[in-house]
């Protein structure tokens, strides 16, 4: 399979009011594939938000080496990173982060502003493909607050998917869900990745969550293993 996005050495350090540097990852190395679905588990403050800030091309590291597609990320002007992000990487927030004042399809539709050619045209038909595939094609008139927990996190997957990335970055997606539409979420994720073969990286706590990828990794004070699953955990 071909790489994706690899980190190696990576470290990140943000500078203190009083000018001490606070490191927040250490030498982390971390290669995703296309197709695979990978979990980062940890507590809060220990990293993950910036790491997913590395992986979707929002941040540049202290030091290190990061990649996408074999192209040195540091080596890229903030126009270029920023046009690479676009057209690759879709992000699943936990807080779903819908507009509120726009319908579910617009909502969808808005990546699709930025596209060219034939997707910026037929971007209301795309759109609307992608909602009926989430399961939502009878709500796409709906503004955000007439729609359940569940249904904007949908419409938020439907949002990350409709430019087909190659890399989705799910952050804590199921921490605003109930059980049964946060196990029913992680479902449609890892289905619609698997079925376009781009890669699934979920940032998470819950280890339950983590126990539906097929490689999990443990970061903790910024120090990126490999990690099991406690035994029983997705059940």
């Amino acid at each position: 399979m071909e790489e994706l996005v690899a980190l190696k050495g990576v470290t990140r350090t943000v500078l203190l009011p009083d000018d001490q540097e606070l490191p927040i990852l250490r030498g982390v190395d971390l290669a995703v594939h296309s197709g695979d679905h990978t979990a980062v588990v940890g507590r809060s403050g220990c990293g993950k938000s910036t790491l997913l800030n590395l992986l979707g091309l929002l941040d540049l590291p202290t030091s290190g080496e990061l990649s996408f597609q074999g192209r040195p990320v540091q080596q890229l002007g903030d126009a270029a990173r920023a046009r690479l992000r676009g057209e690759a990487v879709g992000f699943v927030f936990q807080q779903f982060n819908l507009l509120p004042g726009r319908s579910a399809l617009d909502n969808v539709i808005t990546p699709l502003l930025y596209a060219r050619g034939a997707r910026f045209w037929r971007r209301r038909e795309i759109a609307m493909d992608i909602l009926d595939r989430v399961g939502l094609a009878h709500r796409a008139q709906m503004l955000p607050n007439m729609l359940s927990g569940g249904e904007q996190q949908r419409v938020a997957i439907a949002r990350a998917l409709v430019r087909r990335p190659r890399l989705i970055l799910a952050d804590e997606p199921t921490g605003a869900l109930d059980v049964d539409t946060g196990q029913a979420v992680m479902a449609l994720l890892d289905e619609v990745a698997t079925e376009s073969g781009a890669a699934l990286v979920t940032i998470t706590h819950d280890v339950n969550v983590a126990a539906l990828a097929r490689a999990c990794y443990r970061l903790e004070a910024g120090v990126l293993s490999p990690a099991e699953v406690p035994a029983g955990a997705g059940a």
